[in-house]
């Protein structure tokens, strides 16, 4: 048996065969995609895209207030498409993947963004911008994918569509316990991991190492070095590479490290004003107008060489603390922090004082009982006074977003 997709929380396993049977029966589909089976939501994507007709993915969560600020007073049940009588006609996982790897250039999928703070806004993207980084080739044919990402965002939405046409199996990791996920990658033979670093941390500690897997990409947050120290020992046959990508345009650029070169091509199509980084509009999604043709992302980045440009992202522009007039990078803090032995996972943000303005406050997840008292002399030697975390509480986890990134606010 061919594996498709494998759903342990769901008990789901399912074939290519058992998919393009699925397929061949569906005479209609809710252009409003909102459920919290991954496998109904893979299969819409599908139809929508066999059948050239918009998609628009919803997150399974969403409350109905939401839903209305979202969407008005259209109705989820009164927006079926019938399907076109061809899907029925196909014959197998080839013929499948030659259907939609010549998809409508007109057809589009709506995501809406999610990012770690901000109101949701809806965005739409044709099949070029959401394959654009996509790698089809022989190589690729034999890949399983360990899926960890949220599937109505942009994150997943590109490894889906990076698997699907590559005829990939799928194996969900996202919501999963620690155990279960070590469980699934060496039971599976995972080959590829696509996730966050907050994702990424839910596996360690680990004593165990995974040999099948051959290729990490880390995206959505800032890399993380201490992180990437520890991956490398649990994977030691893995390349790891980090990427910078949005839900406005996609991905966009890739490294090995945390330092990104803007590749030939590109030049004209990137540029930094007072710290920011902006995006020509040409990159963008459909939906996105940016005044004066560039749109700016909302993240900080330090040029490391302006030709060709590389730059390293050092955090979103919301969210530096000011501390008394002194700026404070919270995720500078949180690398600093997870060096300290025992530290699993932090959360550093602010709070307000009548004073300061703001002072630093952290969220800690640990091993094993830590000493506040050892963690201070710990920073002191690390850090500016003012940078230090002025409350620090011992959590038991830490909450995140849909898209599996840190909550920060």
């Amino acid at each position: 048996m061919s594996i498709f997709f494998k759903d342990k929380s769901r008990n789901q396993l399912v074939s290519w065969e058992k998919l393009i049977e699925d397929l061949r029966e569906i005479r209609s589909f809710n252009r409003y995609c909102k459920s919290d089976d991954y496998y109904e939501i893979f299969k819409n994507i599908i139809i929508s895209m066999l059948s050239g007709n918009e998609i628009i993915l919803l997150d399974s969560d969403i409350s109905q207030t939401e839903l209305s600020a979202l969407l008005g007073s259209t109705s989820l049940d009164n927006t079926f498409i019938p399907v076109d009588k061809k899907i029925t006609q196909i014959t197998d996982k080839i013929n499948l993947i030659e259907k939609l790897s010549h998809t409508n250039k007109l057809w589009r999928v709506s995501l809406f963004t999610s990012g770690t703070t901000g109101v949701p806004k809806q965005v739409n993207h044709n099949y070029e911008t959401l394959t654009r980084f996509v790698k089809l080739s022989d190589k690729h044919q034999s890949d399983i994918w360990g899926y960890a990402f949220n599937p109505t965002h942009m994150a997943g939405l590109q490894v889906f569509l990076q698997a699907l046409l590559n005829g990939n199996a799928i194996i969900r990791l996202f919501g999963l316990s620690m155990p279960e996920i070590h469980q699934e990658i060496e039971l599976n033979q995972i080959s590829n991991i696509s996730a966050t670093p907050t994702f990424y941390r839910l596996l360690f500690p680990c004593e165990q190492k995974f040999l099948s897997v051959n290729r990490l990409t880390s995206g959505g947050e800032k890399f993380n070095v201490v992180v990437s120290q520890r991956l490398k020992e649990i994977f030691p046959c893995a390349k790891l590479t980090n990427v910078y990508a949005s839900t406005e345009a996609g991905t966009l650029f890739a490294s090995v490290d945390d330092i990104f070169t803007v590749k030939t091509g590109f030049e004209n199509l990137v540029k930094e004003i007072n710290g920011e980084l902006l995006i020509h509009k040409s990159l963008m999604a459909n939906s996105i107008s940016p005044v004066d043709d560039w749109y700016k992302t909302g993240d900080l980045i330090e040029i490391i060489n302006p030709e060709p440009l590389k730059f390293r992202f050092i955090l979103r522009k919301n969210e530096m603390i000011n501390v008394g007039g002194y700026k404070v990078n919270p995720q500078e803090v949180e690398e600093v922090l997870q060096s300290f032995s025992g530290i699993e996972a932090v959360k550093v943000y602010s709070k307000s004082n009548s004073v300061l303005g703001n002072i630093v406050c952290c969220d800690i997840v640990s091993s094993f009982k830590l000493q506040e008292s050892a963690i201070r002399l710990y920073l002191q030697t690390k850090l500016q006074e003012f940078k230090i975390p002025r409350i620090i509480r011992f959590v038991e986890n830490l909450e995140t977003t849909r898209t599996g990134k840190l909550k920060r606010n």
